[in-house]
């Protein structure tokens, strides 16, 4: 995954465009670079899945 996918990734999951993003194992270190670039970081939730990948959503109210 490019910093560019990422970012957009990051948009549509921020604009409800998807509401669930899934990251595999091997873009896991790429994606999450650019996701802790953002302002509202801690809106994002991922839930690691069995095989290592995760599973991103945005949440209205930042986790603590």
């Amino acid at each position: 995954m490019t910093p560019e996918e990422a970012v957009q990734s990051i948009e549509n999951l921020r604009n409800e465009t998807i509401k669930i993003l899934r990251v595999q194992k091997e873009d896991f270190l790429s994606f999450r670079q650019e996701l802790i670039k953002q302002q509202d970081f801690k809106h994002f939730r991922g839930i690691a899945k069995h095989g290592g990948h995760v599973e991103y959503e945005y949440m209205k109210i930042p986790r603590s």
